[in-house]
């Protein structure tokens, strides 16, 4: 067994981890093997391909496989995360301040050593695993800290034991999900190759409907025009005639303010008027007379 410098404990649960990260790589894998598997079901289905359309296709698959790898490489962080999470929390109740060394992340030595742990190892250490997860006899020393440590060990072993079984029903519910997945693109296909079929009555009908539609209203167009032919030619009728209304009213107009003009002129008061005006304009000539021959006297 690989030494990794801490209690057969701490190993079991390092074994924990690591059986629970190798069940997330192999469903990611089955996830990146599916999505080619659906790539060569949807898009390979040509004996030749163009270098453009290899192109695409191979953009396509990146593209998938790189949200798959990134999306995985996310969960892990963010897993390894909680699980530093829960060592600070039992690490702070009781006033113990950890620290982590991120160089070692790196270290090729120690990599080789967990590497070789897991080939060799992990399955021999299986089923020490099951038996140390059910419960252990408690030390005779009951007091204190060993207690408080027991309690957190035995809620840790459940809280693992809970969520194996809950990983073990995600793996499940995803093989379903997968084996559904391709199924539904089987029936999608066929499903729209009937649908081809009936889009084609559909249309050749919708045709025919739009040909009747449009000759219906070719015919009311043409109501339409000979309605207005005859409404115009009513209608210049109708304005020649009040041209020739108006003219005559306008003449009738002229002829009656010439006749009152007429009549005006005959009255006393246009007789009076005129002849005060005949005086006033002979006065007027004699005061410019007189006018002129003061201005010849100066």
């Amino acid at each position: 067994m690989a030494d990794f410098g801490f209690s057969e404990h701490h190993q079991n649960e390092v074994i924990n981890y690591m059986r629970f990260a190798r069940s997330k790589r192999i469903l990611r894998l089955k996830t990146i093997d599916s999505c080619f598997q659906d790539l060569k079901d949807s898009r390979l289905v040509e004996e030749t391909f163009t270098m453009d359309e290899v192109g695409d296709i191979l953009e396509g698959l990146r593209v998938v496989v790189r949200g798959e790898v990134e999306t995985e490489l996310i969960n892990t962080a963010h897993t390894n995360v909680l699980l530093l999470r829960q060592l600070f929390s039992q690490a702070e109740k009781f006033y113990l301040r950890l620290q982590t060394d991120i160089s070692e992340l790196e270290n090729r030595e120690l990599l080789e050593q967990v590497a070789e742990f897991e080939k060799t190892d992990f399955k021999t250490n299986s089923k020490i695993n099951q038996e140390s997860s059910k419960p252990k006899l408690a030390p005779l020393n009951e007091g204190g800290v060993s207690e408080l440590l027991n309690k957190e060990i035995s809620r840790l072993q459940e809280e693992n034991e809970k969520l194996r079984a809950r990983l073990r029903t995600l793996e499940s519910q995803a093989m379903s999900a997968l084996d559904e997945k391709s199924k539904a693109e089987r029936a999608l296909k066929e499903l729209q190759k009937n649908q081809g079929d009936q889009q084609s009555i559909l249309r050749a009908q919708e045709i025919s409907s739009l040909e009747e539609t449009v000759a219906t209203m070719q015919a009311d167009f043409e109501k339409s025009l000979s309605a207005n032919a005859a409404s115009q030619k009513e209608l210049q009728e109708s304005l020649v005639s009040a041209k020739h209304e108006l003219l005559r009213v306008q003449e009738q107009l002229s002829l009656a303010e010439k006749e009152l003009e007429k009549k005006f002129q005959q009255t006393a008061a246009y007789r009076n008027m005129k002849e005060i005006l005949g005086k006033k304009n002979d006065q007027i000539k004699e005061l410019r007379k007189r006018l002129q021959r003061y201005e010849t006297d100066e």
